[in-house]
């Protein structure tokens, strides 16, 4: 993944494809266990090539064991991890954002309403089926896919305003939520996995999320300049 952002709509598409693409596999990666259907996404060279430019030590001959040895074993220690019913790491920020209010550490907390309320007000609404928390780290990861790909859209057509807007949402939703909680659930995670996979899966999205945070303020700063010309 490249470090600069140039006004130059194939390598800006390109970029905000790349970005769009990893936050979607990491929220489909939390959002359940992972199954038969969605087992070649993460074979796939690709995807792991994306894993390794962002220093994933993951080995892939891990994943060419028989495929049901694999996902029962991603299944059981997704179950430990995430659901319980012993102690595990709750997936929602309401219970790791550290909040200077106090209001934090437990479910439907501040941040709660607070990501329900940023998402519905950027146009977007929970699925009617949808039973689990709004602060979800799978919900927050795709609506920063969602907007990562209309991101992406404006740039194909050439709508330098619409990117814009599209970038300074992003960098809201990082600072005031990603940034906040997600290094801190991901630290949990690699103290407490048994397998490589979601061990590995929690360093990239903590180095992930650093990497949006280094690198928001370039890419708002070089769409100003090509609003500009």
């Amino acid at each position: 993944m490249k470090h600069a952002l140039q006004i130059n709509n194939e390598v800006v598409i390109e970029l905000t494809l790349q970005r769009s693409t990893v936050y979607g596999c990491l929220a489909r990666i939390y959002r359940k266990e992972i199954t038969a259907d969605f087992l070649p996404s993460i074979r796939d060279p690709q995807f792991l090539g994306v894993l390794s430019d962002l220093g994933s030590g993951l080995d892939a001959a891990w994943f060419q064991r028989p495929e049901g040895a694999v996902i029962e074993d991603l299944a059981i220690e997704y179950a430990r991890l995430f659901l319980g019913p012993d102690k595990h790491i709750s997936p929602h920020e309401s219970i790791h954002h550290e909040r200077g209010d106090g209001d934090w550490g437990s479910f439907w907390g501040a941040s709660t309403v607070d990501v329900k309320k940023f998402i519905e007000a950027a146009g977007m609404q929970y699925r009617e089926d949808y039973r689990d928390l709004p602060d979800h780290i799978s919900v927050e990861l795709e609506f920063m896919q969602k907007i990562t790909e209309g991101e992406r859209n404006a740039w194909e057509e050439e709508d330098t305003a619409g990117a814009l807007y599209c970038l300074n949402m992003e960098k809201q939703f990082l600072e005031e939520h990603l940034v906040k909680w997600i290094p801190r659930f991901c630290d949990a995670i690699t103290s407490q996995a048994k397998l490589p996979f979601y061990r590995e899966m929690a360093t990239i999205t903590k180095r992930f999320i650093a990497f949006e945070k280094e690198n928001i303020d370039a890419y708002i700063s070089e769409a100003h300049r090509g609003k500009r010309r």
